[in-house]
């Protein structure tokens, strides 16, 4: 499963962005199955700002279906077809 954490970059918003961005479209072209997107518990404020990126109508072409993992809501399970 191909892995994205954003806790080091958790500070620049054009970095996150783009990481995001980058991870997306590598994971779309791998073949793997299944990403996630590691944004932490905190105080939730990078986990919606992760939804939020997954949810743009030009992003959400990329893959099938998000959710956050239920047993880690600070990952977000990105699911490809």
């Amino acid at each position: 499963m191909l892995s994205l954490d954003l806790h080091p970059i958790f500070r620049n918003n054009r970095d996150i962005e783009l990481a995001l961005r980058r991870f997306l479209f590598a994971a779309a072209h791998s073949g793997e199955p299944v990403a996630e997107i590691i944004s932490g518990k905190g105080s939730g404020q990078l986990h919606r700002r992760v939804l939020t990126f997954l949810d743009q109508k030009h992003i959400r072409k990329l893959y099938v279906r998000r959710e956050t993992d239920p047993d880690n809501t600070g990952r977000v399970l990105v699911y490809f077809t």
